[in-house]
């Protein structure tokens, strides 16, 4: 028997029932992964600041955040980041380094066999 969701955003259920299916589906496990960060509850959601980013990624790098992006850092270099949400600022700076910020629906579309990318949370 499946688990029940107790999340309450449609999205989120949405996209954690999304990365489930194309996990077993392309057989890859790092959907099936996020999707059980995604499930957490919020207060344990990860939480990744700029710096950190910038700090565990080199150049062209792509990486996923199970959570939220949040602005506090530099980034000096240009990454592809893809999260459940971001902060305003966050995606400022992400563009004032010529890198991209996108959904995670975004990723799993453009790269749906999950090959190099890195979890940061």
């Amino acid at each position: 028997m499946a688990k029940k969701i107790t999340k309450t955003n449609p999205n989120l259920i949405k996209l954690i029932r999304t990365l489930k299916r194309k996990s077993s589906q392309e057989n890859v496990a790092i959907w099936k992964d996020i999707a059980k960060r995604l499930e957490k509850p919020t207060r344990q959601m990860a939480e990744v600041n700029i710096s950190r980013i910038n700090r565990h990624t080199t150049e062209n790098e792509t990486i996923i955040v199970p959570g939220k992006v949040l602005g506090t850092g530099k980034l000096d270099h240009k990454v592809k980041i893809a999260a459940w949400k971001f902060s305003k600022t966050a995606k400022e700076k992400i563009r004032e380094a010529k890198g991209q910020h996108l959904t995670i629906e975004e990723l799993l579309e453009e790269n749906p066999k999950g090959t190099n990318i890195k979890i940061i949370a």
